[in-house]
């Protein structure tokens, strides 16, 4: 394990045009690494939430030609750290499906790994709130982890919270953080984000570090906010509460391995029938 880092997690209320994004977190990146972030983190979609379906598929771009893509990475160069775009919409090769993609990029601004969302949001929810995201999405089909300067990182979006079979599989494969980036609803969020981060990152004796979204968006849809950072032993280190805004902590890699030989439940494991 390596030595101490200080992560950002930076929370936001993506709107509908890209351009708009950029301008409003390109700075908050620059901010962050001033304040002494090695590594930043955004919420998904960070690059845009377009709510109607048609509009949505018009304002896209394949991963090469996207702005905000292109923006951030020279925002993480220029500041000098490692960033998690928590995803960005892009066109993939099968017609009339995007995909909804997480990138880990490193300080120099290259990307290192990317991870299309796997679970997709259909969802009827009480008072007539209610997704599909895979009329429009792709799911993905990929694990994905990479190593960071700290330790490795397995990456996850949003839904994928509430499969965590894919979290025990990301941990035995070596994962010390875990990166759940969000566009939580309230109801969901209300009821469920504490309990099931902090069950991710007990379960697997990992950091949890979920960047979200938050407040009212363009079109209307509401998110529930809360960025969280959890250490291991299940400690909230970070809440982002309902604002847009930045929380921060340090982060001390060996505590992975200081709660993992405490509990060794991954060594534990056993088959059944």
């Amino acid at each position: 394990m390596s030595e101490k880092f200080r992560v950002a997690l930076i929370q936001t209320t993506t709107g509908r045009h890209i351009e708009k994004n950029i301008t409003l977190i390109s700075p908050l990146i620059a901010q962050a690494a001033a304040q002494g972030a090695d590594f930043v983190m955004l919420p998904e979609t960070a690059g845009l939430m377009e709510p109607d379906p048609a509009m949505l598929h018009e304002k896209v771009f394949s991963q090469t030609d996207t702005p905000d893509l292109k923006a951030f990475c020279h925002a993480a160069a220029t500041a000098g750290v490692w960033l998690l775009i928590g995803s960005l919409v892009v066109k993939t090769s099968t017609p009339g499906k995007l995909a909804n993609r997480s990138f880990l990029i490193d300080s120099t601004g290259s990307i290192v790994a990317h991870y299309d969302k796997i679970h997709l949001f259909d969802v009827e929810l009480d008072g007539g709130e209610h997704y599909r995201e895979s009329a429009n999405y792709r799911p993905g089909d990929k694990l994905v982890h990479a190593q960071t300067p700290w330790g490795r990182l397995g990456m996850s979006v949003c839904y994928d919270m509430r499969f965590p079979h894919l979290y025990r599989s990301l941990a035995k494969r070596g994962v010390s953080f875990l990166s759940v980036p969000a566009a939580f609803t309230r109801p969901t969020g209300q009821a469920h984000w504490h309990t099931l981060l902090r069950a991710r990152a007990i379960e697997n004796a990992c950091y949890v570090f979920a960047p979200a979204q938050c407040g009212v968006h363009e079109g209307g849809r509401k998110t529930y906010g809360h960025s969280l950072i959890v250490d291991p032993w299940g400690e909230i280190l970070g809440d982002g509460d309902e604002a847009p805004g930045m929380i921060m902590a340090e982060i001390d890699p060996q505590r992975v391995t200081a709660v993992r030989n405490q509990v060794p439940s991954l060594q534990h494991d056993r088959p059944y029938s």
